[in-house]
């Protein structure tokens, strides 16, 4: 990411105003100069995949770049599975299973899901444990049905009780749209997601559980005599990929959820209903390839820095800090970040009491009057209550100059 040193001294110049816009202004190219530069030319079209639904989504912000049918509502297959690994991770978290936890493969998981079926399986014996982790790597890495069944039991007690921690877990990230029915995303009725929803999920892994995420750039796993590669061959095309997870069913068509991280910029691919495997590769490379090229990635401010300072009335300080709570980035297309214009809203005045993190206003970032992004602006350190007769001479002071 570039130093946006520029950018910055807009903000903190503007922040400093008590009546609360800051916009950094950018006049008009006069007709006597030459032509923009090749990157301020309008991004050109995306390659469209051959699929049912796709999008393209940047990671630092969540945007979509671009995308078709990206919120109708299809079969997810085993990307399904991504929504596993985050239950898994995320009961992990909270220490009610451990990785080295005894999981079970039952003889209900092996039955739905293991080597006599036409689907993808571990290897994993029947009525044998193994620790968590690596049943968790028999589901992520060779897209084993059976082990996803065999966690979900293992977590939940049942594939039932299971969805519904997932549709529970899938609501706190914010999918909108996607109903799960299983852990592993064979053909059901009403278990239903969509480009979008996915796409955010995979984002939702990344950034809240990365461990874990980690999991699904191992190449192959050996369980017992079976060793098995992962089905996303990306990671063998594209040094950049790290993720995410495929999926295939005769109704669902061929599915992939990608992502990749060139420097520091990171972006997630979904397609769909493909027509094969070798499409679902070349379309989501494709994707990729056009969002990298045509798209940066830039870091405004880190979390816990002050970018202000604001005056208080009645307050034991007279001044409080302001800053951000999470770092603020935005993506926007090449050769654009000089045409940012940067707007901050405060009120037009702040009165003490202030907690520690307590929102104040709003920091946002407009390229051509959208909004590319937008924090909070919050405070950065607690102030207190005056005393007395200083609340007594500050209101005296805010009633004069009213």
């Amino acid at each position: 990411m570039k130093s946006p040193a520029r950018l910055a001294g807009l903000f903190a110049a503007g922040l400093t105003l008590t009546l609360g816009l800051a916009v950094a202004q950018t006049g008009p190219v006069p007709n006597n100069q030459p032509p923009p530069a090749i990157d301020e030319l309008p991004v050109p079209p995306p390659p469209k995949p051959q699929a049912k639904a796709w999008i393209l989504i940047d990671y630092a912000s969540g945007n979509v770049l671009a995308g078709e049918n990206y919120d109708t509502q299809v079969d997810p297959a085993s990307i399904t599975k991504v929504m596993t690994s985050y239950v898994v991770a995320a009961e992990l978290k909270a220490g009610k299973v451990k990785r080295d936890d005894p999981v079970m493969m039952t003889e209900n998981a092996w039955r739905k899901g293991g080597a006599g079926t036409e689907g993808s399986y571990s290897g994993f014996e029947v009525n044998k444990t193994a620790p968590l982790i690596e049943m968790e790597k028999g589901m992520v890495v060779q897209s084993g049905n059976d082990a996803a069944i065999a966690l979900a039991e293992h977590i939940a007690g049942s594939e039932d009780a299971f969805a519904s921690l997932m549709n529970l877990y899938a609501k706190r990230i914010g999918l909108k749209n996607t109903h799960w029915v299983n852990p592993d995303g064979l053909p059901a009725e009403g278990h239903l997601s969509t480009a979008h929803d996915l796409a955010l999920l995979g984002r939702a892994l990344i950034r809240d559980f990365p461990e874990s995420y980690s999991l699904n750039k191992i190449k192959e796993y050996t369980v017992g005599p079976i060793t098995q590669t992962n089905r996303n061959r990306l990671l063998w095309r594209d040094a950049s990929v790290d993720g995410i997870k495929t999926g295939h069913t005769s109704a669902a068509g061929y599915c992939l959820m990608a992502s990749a991280k060139r420097g520091d910029q990171r972006l997630i691919s979904v397609v769909m209903g493909a027509p094969s495997d070798n499409q679902r590769i070349n379309d989501s490379q494709a994707l990729l390839n056009w969002g990298f090229r045509f798209f940066e990635t830039h870091k405004l401010y880190d979390a816990g820095k002050q970018v202000a300072v604001q005056k208080v009335w009645k307050g034991a300080q007279d001044e409080v800090r302001l800053g951000l709570a999470e770092p603020m980035l935005v993506t926007l297309p090449r050769g654009r970040y000089q045409q940012l214009k940067p707007v901050m809203d405060v009120p037009k005045s702040l009165t003490g009491p202030i907690a520690k993190g307590q929102k104040i206003g709003t920091v946002r970032v407009m390229l051509n009057g959208k909004v590319l992004a937008q924090r909070p602006l919050v405070a950065l350190e607690a102030v207190e209550e005056a005393g007395f007769f200083k609340r007594l001479w500050h209101e005296l002071l805010m009633w004069w100059n009213s």
